[in-house]
């Protein structure tokens, strides 16, 4: 297995057996077992400490009469997740704005950690798109499920009963198309972004790759925001009043 990061290299040499032993639990097997780290499962656990760091120290600087640019960041990233949520959900937008928030945080650190040298971005291998989005898909599920368990499997039947036997294959693939497209737009993206950059650095040193890097910066956010305004849609269709 070839690696294009440090850190997968330091992790199977110092954390092969841990590697191992977690595919075990997860019932897979390494294709060798000296490397059983791949370039995606150590960047996402990266993404994920630098994640829950940065939080911390927003924490621990918290400042109603003097915040810092950290706390101004977040506070805007918490307004504009909140008021979307609400536009798309409606008035119980807020009980789900802590699944948004991680799921857009996450994806945009994700999404920007390639551009450093030595990284590459997570979301460009396709497992990291498709667990966030199987996360998605079993959120709305369960939040449907608990709101009004037989109104939202009623929704499947169609309209009218006499449409039921055609509905409920409709609908069900329906749904399960929605982690796919939800994995494949960012997987996509990502990778044909991250490319497109690799491919302008190895030509030019200077103008394109900073133009391609702005444009990598500029997909990173979208990405992170359309997979969050997919989440809010599915969610607000699963708590409906009216299926």
């Amino acid at each position: 297995m070839t690696h294009e990061t440090w850190l997968a290299i330091f992790f199977n040499n110092h954390f092969a057996g841990l590697g191992n032993s977690l595919l075990s639990l997860a019932g897979q097997k390494a294709t060798n077992p000296a490397e059983p780290w791949a370039d995606f499962m150590v960047m996402q656990i990266l993404v994920a400490i630098l994640m829950v760091a940065i939080l911390l120290a927003v924490r621990s600087s918290l400042s109603v009469e003097k915040p810092g640019k950290l706390q101004h960041i977040f506070e805007l990233i918490h307004s504009f997740i909140t008021e979307t949520s609400h536009e798309q959900v409606g008035h119980e937008g807020h009980k789900h704005v802590l699944l948004f928030e991680t799921l857009f945080i996450f994806l945009l650190l994700a999404n920007l950690i390639g551009l450093i040298p030595g990284f590459m971005s997570p979301t460009q291998a396709i497992y990291v798109p498709l667990g966030c989005a199987l996360v998605a898909f079993l959120y709305y599920n369960y939040v449907g499920l608990r709101k009004d368990a037989g109104g939202y499997l009623k929704h499947f039947l169609g309209p009218i009963p006499v449409l039921a036997p055609l509905m409920i294959p409709i609908e069900i693939i329906s749904h399960i198309a929605r982690p796919l497209s939800l994995t494949i737009r960012l997987f996509a993206n990502m990778y044909a972004g991250e490319q497109v950059t690799l491919v302008f650095l190895s030509l030019t040193y200077l103008v394109a790759p900073v133009i391609f890097m702005g444009l990598h910066v500029f997909v990173s956010v979208l990405q992170a925001y359309i997979f969050v305004l997919m989440t809010m849609i599915y969610v607000a269709g699963a708590v409906a009043e009216e299926h």
